[in-house]
């Protein structure tokens, strides 16, 4: 089921350009790093669900681009255009191979299912054939 996102028919013109470019900076650089990394976590400071993750793929000797943006104290005008980008409500957000997964919770299962070296591996599979296809 698609997610529910106000129709831009719906947003007055003479706001769209705000709403389209608010903290896009901050989306641009997530995106960026699910790019060009295979594991993702997007956290924030003192968040224990934050170093949860990170733990848990430590613990795998799994490598990860960590970008953290604030604290409960600071950036949540930051956070929050990643919160409505994504349309997750917390911290930490999981990307693997570019699909979010979740959060801590989330990425312990995968790990403890085996899933998570499934989808790394398809990735894999995937560039190796783009690759070959001149790609």
């Amino acid at each position: 089921m698609p997610r529910m996102i106000l129709d831009e028919s719906r947003i007055d013109p003479a706001i769209r350009e705000k709403i389209s470019t608010n903290h896009r900076d901050i989306v641009e650089e997530v995106e960026k790093a699910i790019e060009r990394a295979d594991i993702v976590v997007v956290g924030m400071a003192q968040n224990p669900f934050c170093k949860r993750a990170r733990k848990a793929l430590d613990r795998k000797g799994l490598p990860y681009e960590y970008l953290e943006y604030g604290s409960y104290l600071s950036a949540w005008r930051r956070r929050n255009a990643l919160k409505m980008w994504t349309g997750w409500p917390t911290f930490p957000m999981v990307f693997v191979k570019g699909i979010l997964i979740g959060g801590a919770e989330d990425l312990e299962g995968l790990i403890e299912s085996g899933r998570i070296e499934e989808m790394l591996e398809s990735g894999r599979k995937a560039a190796a054939q783009e690759d070959a296809q001149g790609g």
